[in-house]
C-alpha cells in the first residue's frame, strides 16, 4: 500500500478542493500554470544547489533534461 506523501490534513485538503471547484476554469488555469512555474524554480534551484558554478543556460539546459530525460544519458550517446 502506498502512502500518500503530504502535509496537507485531509479537512483542509477538502476545503482546498471546495475551493479550487468553485473557481471559474480560466482561474483554475491559471493557477496550475502558476504552480507549473514555481515548481520549475524550485527545479532549477536544486540544480544551481548542486552546481553553483554553473551559467544559467546550463541550468536550463540541465532542467529540460531532467524534465524530458530523467535517466542518466546512456555512454553512446553522449
Amino acid at each position: 500500500m502506498a502512502v500518500p506523501i503530504t502535509d496537507t490534513s485531509a479537512s483542509a485538503q477538502a476545503l482546498q478542493l471546495q475551493i479550487q471547484r468553485a473557481m471559474p476554469g480560466e482561474q483554475r488555469l491559471l493557477l496550475a500554470l502558476e504552480m507549473s512555474l514555481f515548481a520549475r524554480e524550485l527545479a532549477k534551484e536544486q540544480i544551481r544547489r548542486e552546481y553553483p558554478e554553473w551559467s544559467d543556460a546550463q541550468v536550463a539546459r540541465e532542467l529540460v533534461r531532467l524534465t524530458f530525460l530523467p535517466a542518466p544519458v546512456p555512454a553512446r550517446l553522449r
